[in-house]
């Protein structure tokens, strides 16, 4: 009896199977918990419509409401949030929110960092250092006579979220959040994106971030970027983009 032809259908059988299991094996199960981080002139509620499609999509968000009352108050604010995640998190920031993250992601329950129209320094660069090398459109940025700072309701559509109603902006004006100053010079002591992937949104149409400071800082940290025609508040303005992003990065973080 002539047992070739069998025995090569076996054969095959077996290699299509260990090929379908092969397939399933890299196939990455996407990270499920979501941390994201306000910046300047802002609170968490600006992450809403972000949250709302990640939660749709079946992410847990979490929102840190950092104090704004130190760069250190602020990280250990963001920190309080991941270590209450019930697995490892993609960390999201947003302007002055890209710096917490770079300190806070280093937190070994962070996977990936994504950077929303955010500062990403380098180890012991503050966004004070960054913007002095390349500043941004804004004039409208003042001190209070105790040490915070404040954008000038008059130019807060045009410069933070010129492409939002005019109605939403001046509201965001009129309750934004005062940020210590004395954050926006502090140094990081360990970039987090030179261990974790990374992610960026640059905001061509930024004011409040010069966009080639956006994308010199992608650039330099390997970040994966896209490039939106957005203003500074792009997370509220382009929420399904953004959102796209993040989900990638729950995606490509994971490489178990």
């Amino acid at each position: 009896m002539n047992t070739k032809p069998l025995v090569t259908r076996i054969a095959a059988a077996l290699t299509l199977s260990f090929v379908a299991l092969g397939s399933q094996a890299v196939t990455p199960t996407p990270i499920k918990n979501i941390v994201l981080v306000h910046g300047y002139f802002a609170d968490g509620s600006g992450w809403q419509s972000v949250s709302n499609i990640l939660t749709r999509d079946g992410y847990r968000v979490s929102v840190v409401q950092e104090p704004e009352t130190s760069f250190e108050d602020d990280v250990k604010a963001t920190r309080r949030v991941i270590d209450a995640q019930n697995g490892p998190s993609i960390l999201v920031g947003h302007s002055y929110g890209g710096a917490v993250v770079t300190e806070a992601g280093n937190d070994p329950k962070v996977a990936g960092l994504v950077y929303v129209a955010a500062f990403q320094p380098n180890t012991g660069e503050s966004p004070l250092v960054l913007t002095k090398k390349m500043p941004s459109a804004t004039k409208a940025i003042a001190p209070t006579a105790d040490g915070y700072l404040f954008l000038d309701p008059a130019h807060f559509h045009e410069d933070f979220a010129a492409d939002l109603p005019a109605d939403q902006a001046n509201f965001m004006a009129l309750s934004q959040v005062m940020p210590a100053a004395q954050s926006f010079g502090t140094p990081i002591t360990a970039a987090a994106w030179k261990t974790k992937p990374s992610w960026g949104v640059v905001a061509t149409a930024d004011r409040a971030i010069n966009p080639d400071l956006e994308r010199f800082m992608t650039k330099r940290a390997g970040t994966k970027t896209i490039e939106i025609n957005a203003s500074h508040a792009v997370y509220i303005s382009h929420p399904e983009e953004v959102a796209k992003l993040i989900e990638q990065a729950a995606m490509g973080s994971n490489k178990s």
